[in-house]
């Protein structure tokens, strides 16, 4: 379960990021205090200052980021044991002439917008009128690593607006552009209430390297399930069941429905409203009561788990909602190991990458060891 944006203090190297003092989790319990009993319970404020707690019900720590990059993908990516050493770029002064020139040629349709924000129905009902009266596309981003591309479905079909967002991610893929999506939006309503249609969303995502974590064990014939992001973050490769989720609680109404089935593999489920909804937008309370909400499913969760079941619990970067600007911030995340079965719960020593996590899940599976990352499957008992 990846918390999308809860990290728990400034890395090592977060200076060369400008994210000096930067602590998502640390500066939402300092501003709002969390009453988050369950979360507490197995180790999850313990990340703050890794202090030795015995009365914990899971192991404990935080990793180290070594992927150069803040982003999404990155963050993922370290996770699951693939190093990337170029890091995805992001755009929040907008995209450059060269990205948006390449749009219209490649679309034959002028661009307008070129914001960086994070509420799309914003920018549609901003542009919307004039999208639709020159069939232009509106263009923003997210401040993470991607490229959105909306447009009026009366106006653009779906599916040209597909065919659009397939030719621009070829096109960002041959200029090396590093983007990491590129994402259709299409809208509908009339001019101040137009809304986004999720159903009409698709997201044109770089394909992970081969035969990494995900591969590896659809390969060798384990079940591999990604809920809500993931599927678009991994682009679907090497994922078997997809399942769509467009927010926190349906994300883990969908977990909770998977954990009900019999299956021998993965289930990665991503918590994108805590980056989405209140990182970006430096909502500390609205971060601080989606954490509360979160908690009040932790036992269920639990409680769903079988014997053999391990339930880890990580984020991807932090997003710190008192920080200036809305960018991701540079932080060590939190890393809760949890199982029906330990026999004991302490500190483990700090990750030195995230991918420990992803060499812990291929040990155990007996499959190809990652590319970053050593796995300490042997030191949960």
């Amino acid at each position: 379960m990846v918390l999308d944006s809860l990290g728990v203090g400034e890395a090592v190297d977060a200076a060369n990021f400008m994210d000096v003092g930067a602590n998502t989790l640390g500066h939402i319990v300092e501003k709002c205090d969390p009453f988050i009993p369950n979360l507490k319970k197995i180790g999850f404020l313990d990340t703050l200052n890794m202090n030795e707690n015995e009365n914990v019900e899971a192991y404990y720590t935080i990793a180290k980021p070594t992927n150069l990059g803040k982003d999404s993908l990155s963050g993922h990516y370290e996770i699951v044991g693939i190093k990337n050493e170029v890091p995805f770029n992001t755009f929040n002064d907008g995209f450059t002439y060269d990205i948006l020139s390449g749009i219209e040629e490649v679309t034959g349709r002028r661009v307008i917008g070129n914001k960086c924000l994070n509420n799309g129905e914003e920018i549609i009902n901003e542009l919307g009128d004039r999208q639709i009266s020159y069939g232009s596309l509106i263009i923003y981003t997210s401040a993470d690593s991607d490229l959105q591309v909306a447009a009026h479905e009366d106006c653009i079909p779906i599916q040209v607006l597909h065919e659009y967002c397939e030719r621009i991610s070829n096109l960002s893929l041959e200029k090396n552009w590093r983007i990491g999506r590129i994402i259709a939006r299409p809208f509908t309503g009339t001019s101040g209430k137009y809304k986004l249609v999720n159903a009409g969303r698709r997201d044109f995502a770089v394909n992970p390297p081969k035969n990494y974590l995900l591969e590896d064990l659809n390969t060798n014939n384990y079940n591999v399930i990604g809920i809500g992001k993931i599927n678009d973050i991994f682009n679907r490769k090497g994922i078997n069941k997809v399942i769509k989720a467009s927010s926190n609680a349906e994300s883990i109404t969908k977990l909770i429905d998977i954990m009900d089935k019999n299956f021998t593999g993965l289930c990665m489920v991503n918590l994108s409203d805590f980056d989405s909804l209140y990182g970006h937008t430096r909502d500390v309370e609205g971060y601080s009561n989606a954490l509360e909400e979160l908690d009040v499913e932790i036992p269920i969760i639990l409680n769903k788990l079988e014997l053999d079941d391990l339930l880890i619990i990580t984020a991807d970067h932090g997003n710190d909602p008192t920080y200036t600007g809305n960018d991701h911030t540079r932080e060590n995340v939190p890393v809760i190991m949890y199982s029906r079965n330990f026999k004991k719960s302490k500190r483990l020593p700090i990750f030195n990458t995230f991918g420990n996590i992803g060499a812990t899940i291929a040990d155990n599976f007996s499959i190809n060891e990652v590319e970053v990352g050593e796995s300490i499957l042997d030191e949960l008992e």
